[in-house]
């Protein structure tokens, strides 16, 4: 596959799984929503980042499906792309998050111009800990990450079976499991590509972009994903 191609797929698969992942946690969070104040937040927010994955990595399927720098690492150091093309899948993958962000933010515009308080909006695009600790924040995504990464690489017929589906349920279980102290960013992408697109879109009242943590969802699943990698490689 040309790198053309890869840029493609990956930038789709990207935008795709930030439109219906943000979305699924605008719907929680801004008035005038559907889903807002209707019970089970975290619930409605796993599932929706759970399907959002599922849906993104059908449709990047042709580029390898994966949506995600760390996949992207972990992948070029098991020896199943060069590494000439991880700058293609990153780069692809950091506008298509960005893109995808900016839609989600078109769907759900006039909720945006009619919640009454936009400052905790950001959770919206973007991960924050729940309670700021840099060391340990960036320990639970380092866990979060090696966990999905480990399961990846020791099971590298992902189509067969439950496909794209077994993916989702891995998703959720460390949604549900490991995602609640940082928000389980669990990919630089998802989290730094619609940071930025909050940090230029005209919201009112919106919070700062919080760029002093901004580090910790890009580095932490980076080493969670190259531990999980050299593990696997080590053991299989």
């Amino acid at each position: 596959m040309s790198n053309i191609d890869i840029f493609v797929w990956e930038f789709i698969g990207t935008a795709i799984l930030c439109l219906i992942g943000n979305g699924a946690v605008a719907a929680v969070v801004l008035k005038n929503s559907f889903s807002h104040g209707g019970g089970g937040d975290w619930v409605v927010i796993v599932l929706g980042w759970g399907f959002a994955v599922f849906t993104a990595a059908s449709i990047a399927s042709p580029s390898g499906a994966h949506i995600n720098p760390a996949v992207t690492l972990a992948v070029a150091m098991s020896g199943d792309i060069a590494w000439s093309s991880v700058p293609v899948y990153w780069a692809a993958q950091l506008s298509g998050g960005f893109i995808g962000a900016v839609l989600g933010w078109a769907a759900f515009k006039l909720q945006y111009d009619n919640n009454d308080d936009n400052s905790g909006t950001r959770g919206i695009f973007c991960t924050s800990p729940a309670i700021r600790g840099i060391p340990w924040n960036l320990v639970t995504e380092i866990i979060a990450t090696f966990v999905l990464i480990f399961w990846i690489v020791t099971n590298p017929d992902i189509n067969s079976g439950l496909g794209y589906g077994a993916v989702t349920f891995v998703i959720m279980a460390i949604g549900f499991g490991l995602g609640g102290p940082t928000g389980y960013a669990i990919n630089p992408a998802r989290d730094l590509g619609p940071r930025l697109a909050y940090a230029i879109l005209p919201i009112k009242g919106k919070a700062d972009a919080g760029w002093s943590y901004a580090w910790v969802p890009i580095v932490g699943p980076l080493l969670g994903s190259a531990a999980a990698a050299g593990l696997a490689l080590a053991l299989i």
